[in-house]
């Protein structure tokens, strides 16, 4: 499945926000099963962990361990230089991932909030681990998160 931005991130995109913006300070859920068809809809699937910074702590509404982006070049933003790292909280297979702006933390429907969610896979995933294969407890690290906005 390709990547899917919600509504909201859209409208933000075409508005004053932006991407980066949107994302400041923002969290990576990473789920089992299939995603969602699209953004805008809850999620499923058995929630593996989530990624902040350093695998700290991390509470909506702050900044602190907040994920955030690098300055985008030629049409393409990668995650910043610090770790983005998650201690799983439940064993399974890594299927899609949900990247939340810190507003809230809702994961149910919602049309305004800004979110996208991707397919996870060793390779030809949106977002690529070293591993699928999640283990309660073990430590995981995302080196590699990018978005490319197309030219056409």
């Amino acid at each position: 499945m390709t990547v899917s931005l919600s509504t909201g991130l859209r409208n933000g995109m075409l508005n004053a926000t932006g991407f980066t913006t949107a994302f400041t300070n923002g969290v990576l859920y990473i789920y089992s099963g299939p995603q969602p068809l699209n953004a805008d809809q809850a999620v499923q699937g058995t929630l593996l962990g989530i990624v902040t910074k350093s695998a700290g702590s991390f509470s909506f509404g702050t900044s602190t361990n907040g994920l955030n982006f690098g300055t985008p070049a030629s049409g393409v933003v990668a995650k910043d230089s610090n770790a983005w790292q998650m201690v799983a909280i439940a064993s399974g297979t890594a299927g899609w991932f949900r990247l939340m702006g810190n507003a809230t933390d809702s994961l149910g429907s919602s049309t305004t909030l800004p979110r996208m969610d991707g397919s996870i896979a060793t390779a030809g995933g949106d977002l690529n681990m070293s591993t699928v294969n999640i283990v309660a407890s073990a430590p995981t690290t995302i080196d590699v998160f990018q978005f490319t906005l197309p030219a056409s």
